[in-house]
């Protein structure tokens, strides 16, 4: 009998992955073991749950266990899988009964990213949070509730939430003063989230502006908008270290010397890949630290898969490899590589980075290289224009300013990337540079597309099309 194909991650990639091979092929057994007690959760809804939109943390799951049970996958939570021999074809598995070695056919490694807090000591302190998996969630919106107003089944999913953490920060006196370190997705939606509490929020960003990949409009705009919504920047500062009294955050202080009294902490200065599982096996990494993989998510080990934020792509303009952790990466390799598994070959795609993020009311999104000095280091001579026009029809209720940044390469007029800030469905927009990058468009190619037009929905001239026959005039002049 064939051994199964072993996945380690319960998550996007990796229940996508077996799901998609349980659905093509029923009769290869597919385990997934995951380390712990959560599974198929969004994680991109949790600022939300955490302001209070989303009521119960049930409610970010996509696939309960049983769920995942009846499509006749073996899952295995609170299994963590610790080590990986290729020669022998097993991993080895530590287990509420102990550990074992679980042999494996084919091996699907879908075992995410980590939140960093290592650029900042002091983030273990009661009160010090990343935001990453639903047990943070919990115990974030656990220390903001009153004691009074506390009960752990509020929280949702009390089957699998740790309420010895989430009573402990219930217990709690809710803080008066937050700082947000990291101005990045993180920080700008939890600066959202937590301002929703009445809290005085502080966001501290190394960089001159907020949300940096998005380029200087994007970044710009959220400065702006967030210091209307009473959040206090700290722009060009670096958190050196977390204070504590009695074990729980205190204060910060900075790289200046600046230090600011505070309650409760989020530090958000970004992600790393969960690759140690490999360490002891040929299974290469690439240059970003993400395992390498080829077209179909395997890896540089026969019969050794990597899907999700824990596995490079091939990028959409550049050719080359990339790491960008997001969501729809994930759930689509890992569907490729079940399909692949199941019998039919499927590559699982190439990325722009496409990425929307809210702030407050502002909606922002980009899409492939939007930085020009990037660009000059991929081999492109980069010219980029950015525009500001409606939403809708000028004389259209609702009409809001949306600006468009486009970026192209002067030798071959080809678009290289683009980012969108507004109001008025602008994120949305940003899907429209995206098909564009997918299908190597030109920029005259992209001025001529054939976008919807009614007063309601968008003027003429839809604010992407503005930008690009700007961009144009100057790549011909």
């Amino acid at each position: 009998m064939t051994d199964p194909v072993v996945v380690v991650g319960g998550d996007a990639a990796g229940l996508s992955a077996a799901s998609k091979l349980a659905r093509e092929d029923p009769d290869r057994a597919v385990i997934v073991f995951e380390r712990g007690a959560w599974v198929s959760y969004a994680h991109c809804g949790i600022p939300y749950y955490v302001k209070g939109e989303v009521d119960r943390l049930d409610d970010l799951l996509s696939l309960t266990p049983d769920e995942v049970d009846d499509r006749g996958i073996d899952l295995r939570r609170n299994h963590e899988v610790v080590a990986v021999d290729t020669d022998a074809g097993s991993v080895r598995v530590e287990g509420p009964d102990g550990a074992f070695d679980r042999p494996y056919g084919d091996l699907v490694v879908a075992t995410g990213a980590r939140a960093r807090s290592d650029p900042v000591s002091g983030s273990d302190l009661d009160g010090a949070f990343t935001v990453h998996g639903l047990d943070s969630a919990a115990t974030i919106r656990a220390a903001l509730t009153p004691p009074a107003a506390f009960a752990v089944e509020d929280l949702g999913g009390e089957d699998f939430v740790d309420r010895e953490a989430a009573e402990h920060y219930g217990a709690m006196d809710p803080p008066e003063t937050a700082a947000i370190v990291g101005g990045g997705y993180v920080g700008v939606e939890m600066a959202e989230a937590l301002s929703a509490w009445d809290l005085d929020v502080h966001l501290f960003q190394r960089s001159s502006l907020p949300l940096a990949p998005f380029g200087d409009a994007v970044g710009e705009a959220v400065a702006d908008h967030l210091a209307d919504r009473d959040v206090t920047l700290h722009l060009g500062e670096s958190v050196r270290r977390l204070l504590g009294d009695g074990g729980r955050v205190s204060g910060l202080v900075c790289d200046d010397g600046t230090t600011l009294d505070v309650g409760l902490a989020v530090v958000g200065v970004g992600v790393a890949p969960n690759v140690e599982v490999l360490a002891d096996t040929p299974v290469e990494l690439g240059d970003s630290g993400a395992v390498a993989v080829d077209e179909y998510g395997e890896t540089s080990v026969p019969g050794v898969y990597a899907a999700g934020d824990c596995a490079e792509d091939r990028h959409v303009v550049t050719g080359a490899p990339a790491w960008v952790p997001l969501g729809l990466t994930a759930n689509r390799a890992g569907r490729a590589i079940g399909a692949t598994l199941a019998g039919t070959p499927t590559e699982v795609g190439r990325i722009a980075g496409t990425a929307v993020v809210k702030a407050f009311d502002q909606e922002c999104g980009r899409a492939g290289i939007v930085d020009p000095e990037r660009a000059r280091r991929e081999g492109f001579d980069p010219v980029a224009e950015t525009v500001t026009a409606g939403s809708r029809s000028g004389y259209y209720p609702g009409n809001a300013e949306t600006t468009v940044t486009l970026v192209a390469d002067r030798d071959s007029g080809r678009l290289l990337g683009g980012s969108i800030v507004g109001t008025d469905r602008a994120a949305i927009r940003i899907d429209t540079v995206a098909t564009a990058l997918e299908a190597g468009l030109t920029v005259g190619e992209v001025e001529r597309l054939d976008l919807a037009y009614a007063p309601p929905f968008s003027p003429v001239w839809d604010p992407v099309l503005v930008a690009a026959k700007v961009l144009g005039g100057s790549l011909d002049g």
